[in-house]
């Protein structure tokens, strides 16, 4: 099931560069990610609904939804989308596949859970990897400094998301339900925002721009988010943020079909990398015998 969760999470969000790509012209940013998530929130509400799997929530547990709802589904979108301005979006993948070191730093900033060293070396072969497949790229953009700020910050934002997503469901609260709520805050905070900016609330009709909205909100919010957090519940937080640092070798892809991306020597070293950090993580390896006594029990996601 792990491996499944971190298949959807990689395919999903892989294919969401380019279609952000594809959200880019007369509606504003801030509005365009208001339509994702309020489409998406909207999707999930139905289907619970239909499915009888809508459930009432604590209504303290609003104020982690509503924190969720910032740092997951709007502040880190609005970095991401505006830092476009200024890098391009295979600069702003290798700079996001660094949500793999964030969480593990947060983890044992905020939690106390010093990340152990096959999480570090796998962190760092994958982002060494992706360093390498868009190397061209970063060198080519000269890597304007505000818009590596601005990817560096959503991206640390994403990562706090995650480190606190499973409040969301302490109390008793199954995943759906929680996600839905959260989705439901980022539409709302980012309509405020947007609103607050004066920009107008206008949709771009065209198929392209309907039809990559629709792939961000459905497979690229509802689908991805909920086998991510899944996966955040199953192994933590820093293993399940090596999708960030996989999930670009599938933008690749992508650009190398439709876009006219060229691959080079170091490009496939890159791509070696990356798939030898993922077998540091989740490899399975004989480990020493150890005696019972003063040995932790690992924990194992539910």
């Amino acid at each position: 099931m792990t491996a499944l969760l971190f298949a959807v999470t990689v395919l999903a969000w892989g294919f969401t560069w380019f279609a952000i790509k594809l959200q880019i012209g007369p509606v504003p940013m801030e509005v365009s990610i208001c339509y994702r998530f309020a489409i998406a929130a909207a999707t999930l509400w139905a289907g619970l609904a239909l499915t009888g799997r809508l459930r009432r929530v604590p209504l303290r547990g609003h104020v982690w939804f509503a924190v969720l709802g910032v740092t997951l589904f709007a502040l880190n979108y609005l970095l991401i989308y505006h830092a476009t301005a200024y890098v391009t979006s295979g600069v702003i993948a290798v700079i996001f596949s660094a949500a793999s070191v964030f969480n593990a730093f947060n983890q044992w900033l905020i939690m106390g859970r010093a990340p152990n060293a096959r999480v570090l070396i796998g962190a760092g072969l994958g982002i060494a990897g992706i360093a390498l497949l868009f190397g061209r790229e970063m060198a080519a953009t000269g890597s304007s400094g505000l818009g590596i700020a601005l990817a560096l910050g959503g991206t640390y934002v994403f990562s706090l998301g995650n480190v606190v997503s499973t409040r969301a469901t302490a109390g008793g609260t199954d995943l759906p339900n929680a996600v839905v709520r959260c989705m439901s805050w980022g539409a709302a905070l980012l309509a405020v925002y947007a609103a607050v900016r004066g920009g107008p609330f206008v949709l771009d009709g065209s198929p392209v721009y309907l039809a990559s909205l629709l792939y961000l909100a459905v497979p690229g919010s509802v689908l991805a988010f909920l086998a991510y957090l899944s996966l955040v519940a199953r192994v933590g937080a820093d293993r399940a943020a090596y999708a960030t640092v996989l999930f670009p070798v599938v933008a690749l892809t992508v650009s190398t079909v439709l876009e006219g991306y060229e691959w080079s020597p170091g490009a496939f070293l890159g791509l070696g990398l990356i798939l030898a950090g993922n077998i540091a993580i989740f490899g399975r390896w004989p480990l020493p015998a150890r005696s019972n006594a003063g040995r932790s029990k690992p924990v194992r996601g539910r």
